[in-house]
C-alpha cells in the first residue's frame, strides 16, 4: 500500500484542519489505519487509529474530543479532522496502514504533512 498525505498547513490556535491520506491498492479496507505525529526533537507518537471497517477508533488523551479519525473505504482514503488546534499540535503528521496481523505502527507509511499551529 502506498500512502500520500495532504491537508497540512499553517494555522492559528483554535483553527481547524482536515488531513487526508490517500491509499493505493485494493486491500485498503483490510488495513487498520492510523495517524502518527512527530514534533521536532520528540519521538513519533500515535495520535489516532481506526479499524478496517471503521467501527472502532482510538485517540491519544492529548487529542481526545478535538480530533476525529474516519475513513472512506470506497475512496481508499482516511481523514483526520482536527479542531481547536493548539501550538502543541505542531508536528509532521504521518499516516500508517497496518495489514491484518500487523500492529499499528507496522506496515506502510506516508511521507508526512507538516502542521504548524501559531499562538
Amino acid at each position: 500500500v502506498q500512502l500520500v498525505e495532504s491537508g497540512g498547513g499553517l494555522v492559528q490556535a483554535g483553527d481547524s484542519l482536515r488531513l487526508s491520506c490517500a491509499a493505493s491498492g485494493s486491500t485498503f479496507s483490510f488495513n487498520a489505519m492510523a495517524w502518527f505525529r512527530q514534533a521536532p526533537g520528540k519521538q513519533r507518537m500515535l495520535v489516532a487509529s481506526i479499524t478496517g471497517a471503521g467501527g472502532t477508533t482510538w485517540y491519544a488523551d492529548s487529542v481526545k474530543g478535538r480530533f476525529t479519525i474516519s475513513r472512506d473505504n470506497a475512496k481508499n482514503t482516511m481523514y483526520l479532522q482536527m479542531n481547536s488546534l493548539k501550538p502543541e499540535d505542531t508536528a509532521v503528521y504521518y499516516c500508517n496502514a497496518a495489514p491484518p496481523g500487523t500492529m499499528v505502527g507496522g506496515g506502510s507509511w506516508g511521507q508526512g504533512t507538516q502542521v504548524t499551529v501559531s499562538s
